[in-house]
């Protein structure tokens, strides 16, 4: 056997080394001797390693001394790649067969051809290292030298084979095989040396000539740069090679997103997701219709079936490889012992460590490739599902689902559906992994395996009652954050209204409730975690007693091989037992979250039915309603209709108006027709395209351009006519960017009047047959709107079908048919002149109108005011046009976009991360007991496994060193010490954590409240929300463990590193280059890792950010019918997010292969020198001991990297959190020193100093050195064109912009010296755009809890709101949904109006306060605010003119500047004033509907 075979082995070394004396007097016999034929070999490498260094050091000198001028990039061939690859692959074969022969002829001593050899094989390694680094960095053209050196060496090669066969036929093995490679390399390296230089030759010429243009191969090239993973050979899949390019270039430089490949077709969710649509289709057609959450698992894992066959195969491999160790350890121990079973045992035993554990790290590495690309597809195709799902909601469903609910069901829920694929084998896999344990151990233990199961199945009972824990936790947590997100999605979408009203910190407080509530049940899950990890950990422990004391008792004699088996048996099982409440937890935290996706899915859609649609050009009849009744609640049975017995019907080509009172159902009526209502009864049908114009501006992130093509081709003649009609061409002058200027979030950076403009001019350019308008004209001026109206109306669209909703009785004339409503019925219908009778709501309106025009008469303006003054307002009009182009290019240099990406930290996360991270909770002072509770642990468990393996003989005929019964209490006592240690550390984890997610959170949440509006104008929401769901998610339940994780790896690498060391010190000097091979590995992997972890946040928060876009103009998109192209942008911006999450997971296993394959080189070489170290050498028990540790090398050596990578990357949302926690604050909210009197402001007297305000120091001045004062008590108008100034000047006011220059004081107090909220609190402003908040109406009313319910209804009584609000059940309790949604724009601003009545503040603003009211209803308003507030300060921005008329003094601003400041008498009285052109343009309009009974079109233009 082994002895035989060593004796042998001697016998040939001593014969080889007995040549040179028999053959000393033939000079041929000498030439074939081992020793010469070495040292020739040794010398002609040597030959080619100096020459290359010398290169090397001139080339790096002359790079060192040259201008700095980088080294042009060469392209190199398939077969230059493949010469480098030989070669680096040459100097690590020789450098592993040195080794070999260092540990193969350790015991037997070192002869003179031994060291000749082993120098030798040196020399060879480093000249083939140092080739390689010559071929890779290119430095010069000496190919004819390589050529020349590679002949030689394939001659020596075949000299020494022939050497070696013919004449020392005794050599041993390692001498044929290095020579056979030898010679077969050599070979292979001429062949492909002469193919690379012919090659390049053929490049040096085409090089020149394409000069700039790309090559047919270049174009291959990029097609690989964009599919990589399609090009790849075998090998390259295998070894993961196909992703290292794109490390290569993040090594280089921070990647971009360009720089990362697309995806293939497979794993885009556009090919993804037809498959998974069809087959959701068709199970749930298969039973009721309504999508269960089996129906959509059934369609999940059909999208992803081959990945999950494959991965089933790859984990039954891994699986089975895995316990070939623990099944082979008892043999190698009884080995080492000097057992010898078979002829070269010690051979097979290796072959089998070695093969098993390369088998098992390849399975592994692609079977979590596989997983990770199976869970990014099935998120892509569920976020696709829900996105497709919020296209076609229901308003009903809408208001029982926000989108902050619906970007939690996107950001969490279908992220979570992703990571659960790592967990889908687990179930069965346990059942395999503890199976084979079972036969492992009943083949050392024998029936005590029995105990083994028993205690197993124990532990896996126990999972039972924790397992509902934790569902329970779970959902609740889950339900917790749904609120908050909720509730943080509404007030970022309205922080400007909070910042005007004061109220940030109490919806602050707010928010901080919810979260309060959230933490609860984080605190407990964080909790029931750690003595989860105490319990489980301490599971193995409990088994491995149970089985060796079932042992003692039945008699089994325990031997250290059989003990040592059982311990790796027990340590593989630990995996599958310990991950079992992780994979429960998933599975329950997953099949919550599939749950809530399904009763999302099950929600109501719109009405398919609800419209008829007739073929186009079939009928002349375009619009009819027969019967109608329509209702926004989505039970009938417990509700009125919203819209009773509709019946009319529409040609084509005619104009109708719908007027009516606030509530009566007019946007309603222009639903039903969208197709957005619930239908009860009677029918209402459609011919044609439709476009349609919401009364709320709906605007996309985006440029202006795209806003108004809306995805059609650009026609620029059409656009330039639409821009024309739409009076957009001065504003795309003004602004720096023209037409490319990129719109803020909702349109923030545009005036109301330019995005009501942008949105009719986006429905324009789509040359549709219908257009309906929900009162698009009441948020421009009386200029605008009548321009607007005369070329939109009835210029562009005039062959068109037009239905327009509006409050302005002069639009009313021109139309063919005017439809009244009141209570959701139509009274009237008919011409103007037809249905202007006494007595009818009509009648009532135009009355309503007729008294707001006496005014403009009682003050002497009329038709002499229009005469004289419109032949000079044109000129004046073009001259203020021109001066602000002027200002305009004056200021517009040096401007960037106002919105701008996202940004995110490029390079490696800085240390201040981590510290700050780590230091958050108490100081970090719980920071070293954790650590100190993972080294106990670490000792204990080593210690107790020494013990076991110490205390037990090696066989039968060995005596025990230790009496059983002492033998099983030092192991119970070690081995449960260590499972209390994993308690402390687990709790100690959870308290850190918990501490540090609730510091973060309210840091960063603070930091955000506490931002100006210049940071939420250039901020999208999605952004903000992406840190606050899931970035702090992972702050939550992620981001403690990861790092926790990476220190105990450590600590248990430190631990088999020292175990592995006792066997030899040889053994620890093998893992020096090993571990710094691992590092060098990771830091060239790591730049690219960290750069696609933070391109994976950046990437996620535009599919956020168009989701929340899509919900709030759903009902614009419909009606376009773009639900198409929305859906094709959401996919496009879902695989843009899943490409970085793809290419991060094939990195990774790009790096797990390598440390794989050097931890097994690592193992391999231990084995080997355990092989042949002298028996007695080291105790076969101790030696075991470290195999046992050693089969975890590799996937702990690859846990540490890994656990580095991915805390690097899970600490990326950290230093995300960690950005919002720095945001520039506003001033100070109240300011002790300069706090006002309790009575401030008590005349409300505001006075304006030269003041000068720009929105940034890269923006054009918007207001520009105003001076004016609004004195106590008297009511001031403000007026002037869209886009003047006057919303900027309200800001300013309240601070929301402070100036840039000069000064505004009330009282004589200046308001920049004062708190915001000692400001803010003091003033009352009813805003442009009106505002409710979901809750309650007594919520709306008064948020901060001060007012009586008496208060209340005064208040409501007052706005005219009184009765409506007692006709609901729950009165002041009446819920009011996202957005106030359930009610009407007008009553909306009624309700703002409701709170400056309860507020009672000195100074009041109203912005634009009775735009979206009619004029009745303004009226009431306006007699309201002159009884309430006569003795206040009132500010007044009005489009509607009658608004401002009765005011003191009037403010008109131009361009920025004060134009004229005078009370209106004697504004009007000069007939070229700017405010007389004003009214004269609103009374144009106007008076052309009095009097007249023949009206005609051109009469009212």
């Amino acid at each position: 056997m082994e002895e035989a075979l060593l004796s042998t082995m001697k016998k040939g070394i001593s014969l080889s080394l007995s040549y040179p004396q028999s053959l000393t007097d033939s000079a041929t016999k000498f030439l074939l001797q081992p020793l010469f034929l070495k040292g020739l070999s040794g010398s002609l490498h040597l030959f080619l390693f100096f020459p290359l260094i010398l290169i090397w050091l001139s080339k790096k000198l002359t790079r060192s001394h040259s201008n700095g001028e980088t080294p042009k990039l060469k392209r190199y061939s398939s077969s230059f790649k493949l010469t480098w690859v030989f070669s680096l692959g040459l100097s690590f074969f020789y450098l592993a067969v040195c080794l070999f022969n260092y540990f193969y002829w350790y015991r037997s001593g070192w002869s003179e051809l031994m060291t000749v050899t082993f120098i030798e094989l040196m020399v060879r390694s480093f000249t083939w290292l140092a080739l390689s680094v010559y071929l890779k960095n290119n430095f010069s053209n000496s190919s004819i030298l390589l050529r020349v050196w590679l002949g030689f060496y394939v001659l020596i090669s075949f000299y020494s084979i022939y050497a070696d066969f013919v004449v020392q036929k005794s050599l041993t093995i390692q001498y044929f095989i290095t020579d056979i490679v030898s010679a077969i390399s050599g070979l292979v390296l001429c062949f492909l040396s002469f193919w690379w230089k012919n090659q390049n030759d053929e490049n040096s010429i085409e090089e020149p000539l394409l000069n700039g243009t790309k090559s047919k191969e270049e174009e291959e090239e990029v097609i690989q740069i964009i599919s990589p993973l399609l090009n790849a050979n075998l090998l390259s899949v295998l070894t993961f090679s196909w992703v290292g390019s794109l490390i290569a270039v993040g090594n280089k430089k921070p990647l971009d997103l360009e720089d990362v490949p697309q995806l293939t077709t497979t794993d885009s969710v556009k090919g993804a997701f037809p498959t998974f649509k069809t087959r959701l289709e068709s199970v749930s057609n298969s039973g009721n219709g309504m999508i269960t959450t089996i129906m959509l698992i059934k369609a999940l894992v059909s999208s992803i079936s081959w990945e999950i066959i494959l991965t089933a195969f790859l984990a039954t491999v891994y699986t089975l490889s895995s316990y070939v160790g623990p099944y082979l350890i008892d043999s190698l121990v009884q080995y080492l012992n000097g057992r010898r079973l078979f002829k070269n045992e010690g051979y097979v035993l290796l072959s089998a460590f070695v093969i098993a554990k390369i088998i098992e790290c390849l399975s592994q590495r692609h079977w979590f490739f596989r997983l990770q690309q199976a869970g990014i597809r099935a998120r892509s195709v569920l976020i696709a599902k829900i996105y497709q799902k919020g296209l076609t909601l229901s308003c009903q469903s809408k208001q029982g689902h926000t989108s902050g609910e619906i970007i939690n069901f996107m950001s969490v829920d279908a992220e979570r559906v992703g990571n659960f694929v790592w967990y889908m084998h687990d179930p069965w896999l346990v059942v395999l992994q503890v199976s084979l344990a079972l036969g492992i151990l009943y083949k050392n233990l024998g029936l005590a395996s029995v105990a083994a199961l028993v205690a197993t199945i124990f532990v896996m009972l126990a999972n039972v009652p924790l397992g509902k824990l934790e569902e329970r936790y779970q959902d609740r947590l889950m339900k917790a954050k749904d609120k908050r997100m909720k509730s943080t999605s509404e007030i970022l979408r309205n922080m400007r209204i909070l910042k005007l009203q004061g109220w940030e910190m109490k919806f602050l407080s707010k928010v901080k409730e919810l979260r309060a509530e959230e933490s609860g049940w984080l605190r407990w899950f964080l909790y029931t975690h750690a003595v989860v990890s105490f319990l489980f950990w301490g599971a193995p422990t409990f088994v491995s007693v149970v089985t060796f004391a079932a042992c003692m008792v039945m008699g089994i004699p325990l031997e250290s091989g059989k003990i040592l088996s059982a311990l790796a048996t027990f340590r593989i099982l630990q995996e599958p037992i310990y991950n079992l409440p992780d994979t429960i937890s998933m599975i329950i935290q997953t099949k919550v979250s599939l749950d809530r996706v399904a009763a999302f899915l099950r929600l109501d859609d719109l009405q398919s039915d609800v419209i008829t649609k007739i073929p186009r050009g079939s009928s002349e009849v375009v619009i009819e309603a027969v019967n109608a009744n329509f209702s926004w609640d989505g039970s009938s049975s417990t509700s009125s209709p919203t819209l009773k017995d509709l019946n009319f019907s529409i040609s084509r080509g005619m104009r109708v108006a719908v007027c009516g009172t606030v509530g009566s159902g007019k946007s309603s009526l222009l639903s039903c027709v969208l197709g957005e209502m619930r239908k009860i009864s009677g029918s209402v049908s459609l011919s044609g395209t439709k476009a349609y114009v919401a009364q709320s501006p709906w605007i996309q992130s985006g440029k202006i351009e795209e806003n108004i093509l809306f995805g059609n081709a650009m026609n620029r003649e059409w656009y330039d006519r639409v821009l024309d009609s739409c009076s957009l061409k001065k504003d795309m002058e003004i602004l720096a960017f023209g037409d490319q200027t990129v719109i803020g979030e909702r349109g923030i950076n545009l005036s109301g009047g330019q995005k009501q403009r942008i949105q009719i001019a986006r429905a324009l350019y789509q040359n549709a047959d219908i257009y309906l308008f929900d009162d698009p004209f009441s948020a421009v001026d009386a200029h605008t709107g009548s321009h607007l109206f005369k070329e939109c109306i009835l210029g562009m669209l005039g062959s068109k079908t037009v239905i327009y909703v509006t409050h302005q009785v002069e639009f009313l004339p021109a139309a063919d048919l005017i439809l009244v409503m009141k209570d959701g019925r139509i009274t009237q219908a008919g011409k103007y002149v037809d249905i202007l009778k006494p007595g009818t709501d009509f009648m009532e309106l135009v009355g309503a109108h007729e008294e707001a025009m006496l005014a403009l008469d009682s003050m002497g303006s009329g038709s002499n005011i229009v005469e004289e003054s419109s032949s000079s307002s044109s000129k004046n009009i073009e001259k203020k046009e021109e001066e602000g182009q002027n200002g305009k290019t004056e200021d517009s240099s040096g401007q960037r976009q106002i919105v701008q990406d996202e940004e995110r930290e490029k390079g490696k996360v800085g240390f201040s991360v981590y510290w700050k991270y780590i230091t958050t909770a108490y100081g970090g002072i719980l920071v070293p007991f954790i650590l100190l509770a993972q080294i106990m642990f670490q000792t204990l468990q080593i210690g107790s496994n020494y013990w076991m393996a110490w205390a037990t003989p090696v066989s039968e005929d060995v005596a025990p060193p230790v009496d059983g019964s002492r033998l099983i209490l030092v192991y119970v006592v070690l081995a449960f010490g260590s499972s209390f240690c994993v308690l402390f550390r687990s709790m100690f984890l959870a308290t850190a954590a918990f501490k540090t997610a609730t510091i973060m959170f309210n840091k960063m949440h603070y930091s955000i409240f506490r931002a100006p509006m210049s940071f939420f104008d250039s901020t999208p929401s999605g952004r903000i929300l992406n840190r606050a769901s899931t970035d702090q998610s992972a702050v939550d339940l992620n981001i403690q463990y990861q790092v926790g994780a990476f220190a105990f790896s450590i600590v248990q690498l430190l631990g088999i590193i020292g175990v592995m060391s006792q066997v030899s010190w040889q053994v620890f000097i093998l893992f020096i280059p090993g571990i710094g091979t691992c590092i060098w590995l990771q830091q060239y992997y790591i730049p690219s890792a960290r750069e696609l972890a933070r391109l994976a946040g950046v990437a996620k928060a535009p599919v956020i950010q168009l989701f929340a876009e899509t919900i709030s103009g759903s009902t614009t998109i419909r009606s376009f019918d773009q639900e198409t192209r929305f859906q094709e942008m959401s996919m496009e911006l879902i695989d843009g997010s899943s490409r970085p999450k793809f290419y991060t997971a094939a990195a990774m296993e790009w790096l797990c292969f390598r440390l794989d394959m050097v931890s097994s080189l690592l193992f391999a070489f231990s084995l080997v020198f355990l092989m042949v170290i002298p028996e007695g050498t080291i105790s076969p028990s101790v030696a075991g001991l470290a195999v046992t540790y050693g089969l975890n090398l590799n996937m702990l050596q690859a846990w540490v990297i890994w656990n580095l990578c991915s805390m690097e990357n899970q600490i990326i949302s950290v230093e995300r959190i960690l950005q919002y926690t720095t945001i520039p604050s506003e001033p100070p909210l109240v300011i002790e020193e300069s706090k006002p009197n309790q009575q401030w402001p008590s005349e409300g007297e505001v006075e304006i100093r030269d003041l000068q305000v720009r929105y940034a120091p890269h923006m054009p001045f918007v207001l520009r050195g105003l001076t004016c004062v609004f004195y106590g008590g008297k009511r001031t108008g403000i007026v002037g064109r869209t886009g003047s100034g006057k919303s900027t000047l309200i800001q300013t006011l309240f601070r929301i912009v402070d100036p840039t220059g000069g000064k505004i004081t009330i009282d004589g107090v200046d308001i920049c010296s004062i708190g915001l909220h000692d400001l803010r609190l003091r003033l009352s402003i009813i805003p442009q755009e009106p505002t409710m908040f979901e809750g309650t109406v007594r919520s709306n009313l008064d948020p901060l809890e001060e007012y009586s319910d008496e208060q209340i209804w005064e208040a409501l009584d007052k706005c005219q709101l009184g009765d409506e609000v007692r006709k609901k059940d729950k009165k002041l309790d009446s819920t009011v949904s996202e957005n106030g949604e359930n009610w009407s724009m007008g009553q909306r601003q009624l309700v703002c109006l409701g709170r400056v009545l309860l507020k009672k503040s000195k100074v009041l603003v109203l912005d634009e306060a009775t735009a979206s009211v009619d004029t009745a209803t303004d009226n009431l308003i306006q007699k309201t605010l002159k009884e309430h507030f006569s003795d206040c300060t009132v500010l007044t921005i009005a489009h509607r003119i009658t608004s401002v008329l009765d005011s003191d003094m009037v403010l008109v601003l131009d361009h920025g500047m004060i134009e004229e400041y005078e009370s209106p008498t004697k504004l009007l009285e000069n007939k070229l004033s700017s405010f007389a052109r004003l009214v004269a343009e609103y009374s144009l309009r106007s008076n052309a509907t009095a009097g007249s009974e023949d009206l005609t079109t051109s009469s009212i233009i």
